[in-house]
């Protein structure tokens, strides 16, 4: 297999730094095919950045049509500032067919990340409190229910995250490893409409 297209079948890197609080953070995202991008994200606190709360979940429940998994993929939002690495032919408009394609999809991820969320602040949730907190959060959920009990093991997880994130001093890393499995997949990109050689005679 060429160097190229291996490269296209590598895991992505995204490296967190623990900045001083208040001030604005980010993320380096390293993807599989060697292109590299800087996200923006807010002003940094103890709590965990939130682009870091929906990679957790997202790896955890295998959602591979969320956020995580379109930039995987090639996706390039708004806040994504590209930093080094050749970028592919049609990168902005495959990126673009990709939003277009999946957007009710990468909703459901935005909204699964903010439930488990909530979820991860309880203690010790019962069945009982994640149906409620279900009917509460996700009434506008696109595609339907969810399997809770993978959603209590999420926010297991994002406790445990929020841990190690919690224990790094000023300056410190956190870099954390997405699956290539775990990609949009691509989006067919529209043809140009090719212009009729036939002429019109008007009667």
């Amino acid at each position: 297999m060429p160097a190229a297209a291996a490269a296209d079948h590598r895991g992505m890197r995204v490296t967190f730094r623990r900045l001083p609080d208040h001030q604005r953070g980010g993320a380096l995202v390293e993807r599989g095919d060697g292109v590299t991008y800087w996200l923006d994200g807010g002003p940094v606190t103890a709590e965990l950045p939130h682009d870091l709360v929906h990679f957790t979940v997202e790896r955890t429940l295998g959602i591979a049509d969320g956020i995580w998994g379109a930039i995987a993929a090639g996706v390039v939002f708004h806040s994504m500032h590209h930093r080094a690495g050749r970028r592919p032919p049609h990168a902005a408009e495959r990126s673009a067919a990709l939003i277009k394609a999946n957007r009710d999809r990468l909703q459901r991820a935005e909204l699964l990340g903010g439930f488990v969320e909530r979820v991860s602040q309880v203690p010790q949730p019962t069945a009982a409190s994640l149906a409620a907190f279900a009917r509460v959060y996700l009434t506008t959920l696109p595609g339907g229910d969810v399997d809770l009990p993978s959603v209590a093991a999420a926010a297991a997880e994002l406790r445990a995250m929020g841990d190690r994130w919690r224990a790094l001093s000023v300056g410190d890393e956190l870099t954390v490893e997405w699956p290539d499995r775990l990609r949009l997949r691509p989006a067919p990109l529209a043809r140009p409409r090719r212009a009729s050689n036939r002429v019109r005679v008007s009667r």
